[in-house]
């Protein structure tokens, strides 16, 4: 599908609000990198600061069971992208690119009248400007990129052109995302930035301002990029409050997985693990015009993103391709209390690609200086975005789980072959409790069998590309 025709196929499924209606809210969507649901001073951290998320918390809308829709980062943020699980984008580990085909939100927001923007770390495509994956041809006019994480004097990519930055990474894209509501603050469109920390992810580098914190404590340079991020959300809403653009914003934040901290996480275990501790993240949402305040306890998921949004800014949804996301926009008044669809997760059902950001984007700028040919071209250009892999339906791989709150049933294939798990999350938040083998939980585990292998083979479908229809 070239992007003429995808365009089109976007124009043609999109509807703006009609006309006479209130104004498009502004959407900005903030994202950390490994934090953990409880790395946080609201959610019970002992020593770690975060004044600007408890501030945003008390003045927000918490969601207590916040989860990312992969243990790891790349999975996530195109559930992010595409209201869809990964698998089915072919996002299934870490450094695959996200197919052209996926429509994006950011492309339905632009076909409904907002300008957009991509700030901080992508790891979903190319930063080189002709690449079928790079932002550009996920629906963003304008962007500045690394392609995974990144530390202190990082190189990024400013729509195709590579240059180096002097300074803390999360910092400098702060400032990229506010020198962005700058310049739109006061044209008639509305405005759509993504703003993607490269914090608190290693090597941890990046300090916060004011004197050292944390040196008696273990783990000390994750937390004070934590720290380092919650100022950097500060600045955020500042400028917001600054530029008069607060009051119809709605500021959505949350971590891309699990935190890097097992005591710290939520749950069992950590990033990595499909238990809770790698994909119970935080999350808080504020649109101060619609007075959301709150916290909830029903489970919420990164694919809700999508349809939400559209839903809260009343724009049309009708996307041909199966959303794993639910519309939740009921929950901030009270009229949604239980969620309406299990969650599905599953990791490892193929391994993750190194993605070096800073050794390719050198490369990279230093061949633009020299107005030479780009390296990694055309294999990083389009690597994933045109494979359809044909896997068996029955294919059972890595760590799969079935989300049907209170309960939550694991699948985990080994080399000694396939086992089962079954927890109640309101009475075991921990996981430690199986009660796989009571009886008077058979027929929830056989039903609860049942939706998580048709819920795979439709995913295993959709990374075939039977949603496209293109299918070998």
């Amino acid at each position: 599908m070239s992007l003429t025709l995808k365009a089109i196929i976007v124009a043609v499924l999109t509807a703006a609000v009609s006309n006479g209606a209130t104004a498009k809210p502004n959407i900005i969507l903030v994202m950390a990198d490994d934090q953990g649901w409880g790395d946080t001073g609201y959610n019970g951290h002992p020593f770690v600061q975060t004044p600007e998320l408890d501030a945003m918390a008390r003045e927000g809308f918490v969601f207590d069971r916040f989860y990312a829709a992969a243990p790891v980062c790349s999975p996530t943020r195109a559930s992010v992208f595409t209201g869809r699980h990964p698998i089915r984008t072919k996002v299934p580990n870490h450094g695959h690119y996200l197919r052209e085909k996926e429509i994006t939100i950011a492309e339905t927001l632009k076909r409904a009248g907002y300008v957009t923007g991509m700030f901080g770390k992508l790891h979903l495509g190319s930063g080189q400007p002709d690449s079928p994956a790079n932002p550009s041809a996920m629906g963003f006019d304008e962007w500045a990129i690394g392609l995974n994480f990144f530390d202190n004097n990082p190189y990024l990519s400013y729509n195709g052109v590579v240059r180096q930055r002097q300074g803390k990474g999360s910092v400098i894209v702060t400032d990229d995302a506010i020198a962005f509501l700058n310049k739109h603050k006061e044209l008639s469109k509305p405005i759509f930035a993504v703003l993607w920390f490269p914090s608190p992810h290693d090597p941890h580098k990046e300090v916060p301002e004011g004197a050292s914190l944390y040196d008696d404590k273990p783990m000390a340079g994750y937390y004070r990029e934590i720290t380092l991020l919650d100022q950097q959300v500060g600045r955020l809403r500042q400028e917001l409050k600054r530029l008069h653009l607060d009051a119809n914003t709605i500021l959505w934040y949350c971590s891309d997985n699990g935190g890097l901290n097992k005591a710290t996480s939520g749950g069992r275990e950590k990033k990595g693990s499909v238990y809770e501790g790698g994909v119970r993240v935080p999350g808080i949402i504020e649109w101060p015009a619609q007075k959301f305040h709150g916290r909830s306890a029903m489970p919420v998921n990164t694919c809700d993103i999508y349809p939400t949004l559209l839903s809260l800014a009343g724009i049309k949804r009708d996307n041909p391709h199966l959303l794993d996301g639910i519309d939740i926009s009921a929950l901030f008044n009270g009229k949604l209390t239980k969620r309406t669809q299990p969650m599905g997760f599953w990791h490892n059902f193929q391994g993750g690609q190194s993605t070096r950001s800073d050794d390719i984007l050198k490369a990279i700028m230093e061949k633009q200086q020299a107005q030479a040919p780009t390296p990694h071209d055309p294999p990083r250009m389009k690597k994933d975005i045109e494979e359809y892999p044909q896997i068996s339906v029955d294919t059972v791989k890595g760590h799969a789980a079935w989300n049907d709150w209170p309960w939550k049933l694991h699948r985990i294939a080994t080399k000694q072959g396939v086992k089962f798990e079954l927890y109640n999350l309101e009475d075991d938040p921990m996981e430690t409790n199986d009660q796989l083998a009571a009886p008077e939980q058979a027929p929830r585990v056989k039903r609860m069998k049942k939706e998580l292998q048709s819920w795979s083979e439709l995913v295993i479908n959709s990374i075939n590309g039977k949603d496209y229809n293109c299918a070998e």
